[in-house]
């Protein structure tokens, strides 16, 4: 099969037809009728600051979606925390951009939907090492996406193995509860003494402690069977089964410091939440997160046509006229009219991505990361 998944390929990505119907309809009705303003159009999400930030993600997806297009385009740079008003403004005749909007809002709003799931992951638990496990809770052609939002976030490390090749950021892992149940019942020290010797040094010892028997009980074997050696255990026991989880795991940190075993770390994972985070992150020390990543909901961006042939225009309801946005020293987030006077402390966030379709500036999430956790200590 030449398309084994239900994938749209890239090059019909490239060429437009991974597009809404009505953007083909509108370049046929435009082409008949001769018109292809030159225009200024916006991405934005809210109009007007709220007070609540999201983080940019996806541009490197859109600068090779414009790429050798006859187009200007400039954005806020990647991992800027945003709240309102535009991030990315395209210049240039309509009809040379029009059918890429879907792809351009998709790109934009999926990746900055995971990056900002993954920050108030990593706000909830600042000083604790977390690890991405949301590539298994969407198609695998996003693992990358998600995976590169979390690191930006600031997140230490990643679960999926080719979007770690991809990333150039090795996957982090051990042992899922089946490697434990083809063991069998009774045998979990066998199972992780075999993953002991199996696997290459470099890879920590973390036994997975909750698959038979209560937690405590299979720490305390854990513990006794690899002894230094131990890393530590990760606890990821089903909701259903959970009670008071904070208290599992603080009987479980006891029974460890009373035999001797202060040295072995303590994991949690499973459908945690920032809020799980912050009531038990005094007591482990760290996390593996999925879901509170990918479930985070898409930013709700549009783009909007603000400006035809210099004149500002918009339709009812949006802000005409080309804008700017300022990052002032106090954290602020502020819109204004471009060529307007801006705050007097403000930092102008727009910045070149292409020139008439040169990339005049790279994105890369090193760089992204960075960025976000300065722009973290400036607004919070």
């Amino acid at each position: 099969m030449d398309q084994p998944f239900d994938t749209v390929p890239d090059e019909a990505i490239l060429d437009g037809r991974a597009t809404d119907a009505y953007f083909l309809r509108t370049e046929t009705t435009l082409e008949h009728a001769g018109k292809n303003p030159h225009v200024v159009a916006e991405v934005t999400a809210d109009q007007f600051p709220t007070g609540e930030f999201e983080v940019l993600c996806g541009l490197p997806d859109v600068t090779a979606l414009f790429a050798d297009r006859d187009l200007d385009v400039d954005a806020i740079p990647e991992g800027t925390l945003f709240d309102g008003g535009p991030v990315l403004r395209i210049e240039g005749r309509y009809l040379e951009f029009a059918r890429f909007e879907t792809s351009l809002l998709g790109f934009l709003s999926q990746a900055s939907a995971f990056a900002t799931g993954a920050l108030s992951v990593r706000r909830a638990a600042p000083d604790a090492t977390v690890l991405s496990f949301g590539a298994r809770h969407v198609h695998p052609a996003l693992a990358a996406v998600v995976e590169r939002s979390a690191l930006i976030a600031g997140l230490d490390g990643i679960s999926h193995v080719a979007a770690g090749e991809l990333l150039g950021h090795e996957a982090s892992g051990t042992m899922p509860h089946a490697l434990v149940l083809c063991f069998g019942r009774g045998e979990q020290e066998a199972a992780w003494l075999a993953f002991d010797e199996a696997v290459g040094e470099s890879v920590p010892r973390i036994a997975l402690c909750d698959t038979f028997t209560d937690e405590a009980d299979e720490t305390l074997r854990a513990a006794e069977a690899l002894g230094d050696r131990l890393s530590g255990v990760r606890i990821d026991t089903t909701g259903s089964r959970r009670g008071d989880f904070r208290h599992i795991l603080r009987e479980v940190r006891w029974e460890l410091d009373s035999r001797g075993f202060e040295h072995v770390e303590l994991f949690a994972s499973g459908g945690i939440t920032p809020e799980t985070m912050r009531e038990i992150r005094d007591v482990v020390d760290g996390f593996g997160i999925g879901s509170a990543i990918t479930d985070a909901p898409p930013v709700d961006f549009a783009l909007d046509i603000v400006e035809i042939a210099g004149e500002a225009i918009s339709k009812r309801g949006k802000l005409s006229g080309v804008k700017e946005v300022y990052r002032t020293a106090d954290g602020g987030h502020h819109v204004g009219l471009r060529g307007r006077d801006g705050p007097e402390d403000g930092e102008a966030l727009f910045e070149p991505l292409l020139r008439d379709g040169e990339v005049v500036r790279e994105t890369d999430w090193e760089g992204a990361r960075a960025r976000l956790r300065e722009d973290c200590s400036a607004v919070y």
